[in-house]
């Protein structure tokens, strides 16, 4: 019981610095440190309470860069997108889809990264932000990977830095709840699940605080960096977990 609980404590603790940080990515973390003794039941629910604590006490930083037009588009497709990938998960495999998506990260956004200036796409309005919210949508249901695809499209137009960051956490928050209230109807949270909340919570608080007081020292240019370099590693992380449960 011992081992859960720092194993539960650390994982919150660094998935929420970097949630702060970068205002996405508290599912992949967590899921690098948790995976290896949380039984996958348990782990959904922690991650979603975890991720919503830290989205909600970054909630004000939403103000800055929040473009409406960005981001309800992106929600109306992320709200057809998540039942959809709850309805997929009895049709694939969620290993090999976690596979896909971390091959998929570990060969684009490297490249993106190490390129002296990145392609920009100056085409798609709202209907192309709806389909990358469904997307988005459809990963978190499967996987709880609702960061990646808004996360790129965002890198591929351009946006700067607050309204990157707005858009990608208020869309994170939106689909976060819609999960938790299906957890809730479909009495996926477990009663250990809710016994592991306090714990989630309290370790999540002081780090996200301080990524977020990280954050506004990053230019456009280093919050790029950053971003990229966290799917990177997310992807190499998807990639290492998927075949240790293939194999």
């Amino acid at each position: 019981m011992e081992n859960l609980i720092v194993i539960v404590l650390l994982g919150a603790a660094l998935a929420g610095f970097v949630q702060g940080l970068s205002g996405s990515n508290f599912g992949l973390v967590a899921m690098a440190v948790w995976a290896w003794l949380l039984d996958p039941t348990l782990t959904g629910p922690l991650i979603v309470c975890g991720s919503l604590t830290g989205q909600l006490l970054a909630l004000r930083s939403l103000r800055q860069g929040f473009n409406r037009q960005l981001l309800l588009p992106m929600l109306a497709g992320g709200l057809l997108g998540v039942p959809l990938g709850v309805a997929l998960l009895h049709l694939l495999d969620p290993t090999l889809f976690r596979l896909g998506v971390g091959v998929l990260l570990l060969v684009w956004c490297p490249l993106m990264l190490f390129s002296r200036e990145l392609p920009r796409i100056a085409w798609g309005g709202r209907g192309v932000n709806a389909g990358v919210g469904v997307v988005g949508g459809v990963m978190g249901g499967l996987g709880g990977l609702t960061g990646p695809a808004p996360v790129l499209w965002a890198a591929l137009k351009g946006w700067g830095r607050d309204t990157q960051r707005s858009v990608i956490q208020g869309f994170n928050l939106s689909m976060h709840l819609l999960t938790m209230a299906v957890y809730l109807v479909s009495g996926t949270i477990t009663t250990e699940a809710l016994s592991l909340f306090p714990l989630v919570i309290v370790a999540v608080l002081g780090p996200t605080l301080i990524g977020l007081r990280l954050y506004r020292r990053f230019s456009d240019q280093g919050f790029r960096r950053v971003l990229l370099s966290l799917l990177s590693l997310s992807g190499l992380i998807l990639v290492v977990l998927s075949l240790a449960r293939l194999l």
